[in-house]
């Protein structure tokens, strides 16, 4: 399914400001879940009634389990089940396909499979209605007893389809009590055209450079072309991904709300364990409270601490995908941050930061690979092409033409990776209010003169996260 949301949501948003702001403020909430619901059901509108289904079905086994949590056998039995309705959905639609052929693989069987089209956003909203159970249930946060507030936090659009995956005990003074002011609709605006800049202006141009060589043979590149791919991926799904969630988090602002900061630069990390406490942040903090502690985290000696670990990495990528290419690459950055827990990440403190830095950013790359290529002989291939096992060229005359077409964007994309930018401009700040005062403005225009001239020229714009 080709989800333009990108430029319904451009259109879409002005009315949706408009009436928002017009509508009285015991209003607000309702508007929010209706603009929300039209917004979903461009991508896909019957899957409206699985999402309202979920929202209903959760709100009523909140009230049960705030009623009952006297009873503990019965609140615990009927968290038990809500949480297992969710998973049975999220199962259904997203994994069964793929059990179904990995069981007719296994016992010679021909069992046909009906392939169903994922719910847009469907981890996302049910991971966050799971977080919402289990927190009432252990008496965390208070039971939600208004079905539009409830209704406004599972449904909400700026967040909804990719993120960032938002704690009720975040938001939820929020449903009933925000505070919208100019400054801060200001400081929205700005976070949502960074956002949009991000993904109009840099991931979709550097995604075309992969695109390109993603689709050569492998056995056709050359070591440096096939190193020039997976960096444009490196930073095609960085800005991407980051891109969509600044986004989420201006549109939030915008309508009252402070969402999660889902990313914090995180390829200048130094370890595959910082990198992942930069990199989606939300994911790692849902994973870290609601399977890694409750497994024990790192209690019980290194081998239960080391266990716990395998076990959320390897449903960190079963999340990301029905498929093993994403077990193996959430399996293979497991390996690496067990390793750096046993002793890697004490030699890594004594190197300088550079070398962390390298050593990081090749793991994340080559982890890149098993993400993006969906089958792994594909991927295996594609490894084969950056270690050289395929040619011994180095490079030729089409790697020179993808430096030569592409290098302004690739470094201005490594240089807004880092934070190098921002102390630039808060340097400039500070030493010169007026001029920046006057500068910033006019960045935010042509950014969004420039976003806007793109995405009336290219209709396609997916986000790389619509899939999970």
């Amino acid at each position: 399914m080709v989800f333009s949301s990108l430029i319904f949501l451009y259109l879409f948003l002005p009315i949706t400001i408009l009436i928002y702001f017009i509508a009285p403020n015991q209003l607000r909430n309702a508007t929010l879940i209706v603009a929300s619901l039209v917004f979903y059901a461009w991508g896909e509108p019957v899957y409206i009634f699985l999402m309202l289904f979920s929202t209903v079905i959760d709100y009523g086994y909140g009230l049960l389990i705030d009623k009952y949590r006297h009873r503990k056998r019965t609140a615990k039995a009927l968290l038990v089940c809500s949480l297992v309705g969710n998973l049975g959905i999220l199962g259904f639609f997203k994994y069964y396909g793929f059990l179904v052929e990995n069981i007719n693989s296994l016992f010679g069987l021909h069992v046909e499979v009906t392939t169903l089209p994922l719910p847009v956003g469907i981890s996302f909203y049910t991971f966050q209605t799971m977080s919402y159970m289990i927190d009432v249930y252990r008496d965390k946060v208070p039971v939600q007893k208004n079905l539009i507030a409830f209704g406004t936090y599972v449904t909400m659009f700026p967040q909804l389809v990719a993120g960032p995956i938002v704690a009720y005990g975040d938001v939820a003074r929020q449903l009933t009590l925000r505070k919208i002011t100019l400054s801060r609709f200001g400081e929205g605006t700005q976070l949502f055209v960074r956002g949009l800049a991000k993904k109009v202006l840099l991931a979709n141009h550097i995604g075309m450079l992969w695109s390109s060589i993603k689709a050569t043979p492998a056995s056709d590149l050359t070591v440096a072309s096939s190193w020039i791919g997976i960096l444009a991926f490196t930073l095609q799904i960085y800005f991407d991904f980051s891109g969509y969630s600044d986004m989420a988090r201006g549109l939030g602002k915008m309508f009252g709300f402070e969402l999660t900061k889902n990313f914090n630069y995180p390829y200048i990390s130094t370890s595959v364990s910082e990198f992942w406490r930069r990199w989606h942040m939300s994911l790692g903090s849902w994973f870290r409270e609601y399977v890694y502690i409750p497994l024990g985290g790192n209690r019980g000696g290194i081998a239960k601490q080391l266990r716990n670990l395998f076990v959320v990495w390897f449903l960190t990528g079963l999340w990301h995908g029905a498929s093993w290419n994403f077990i193996i690459w959430g399996l293979y950055f497991g390996c690496f941050i067990v390793i750096e827990k046993l002793f890697l990440y004490k030699w890594l403190q004594h190197l300088p930061r550079v070398m962390g830095n390298l050593y990081t950013l090749l793991i994340v790359m080559v982890g890149w690979v098993f993400f993006d290529l969906d089958r792994l002989p594909a991927a295996l291939a594609y490894l084969g092409a950056m270690f050289g096992l395929h040619t011994y060229h180095f490079a030729d005359n089409n790697t020179y033409y993808y430096l030569s077409t592409n290098l302004v964007i690739l470094l201005l994309a490594i240089l807004a990776a880092t934070p190098l930018p921002k102390k630039m401009f808060s340097a400039l700040k500070q030493r010169y209010p007026i001029g920046s005062a006057i500068l910033s403005p006019i960045l935010y225009v042509l950014f969004l003169f420039l976003s806007t001239a793109y995405l009336v020229n290219d209709t396609y714009n997916p986000f790389l996260y619509f899939r999970f």
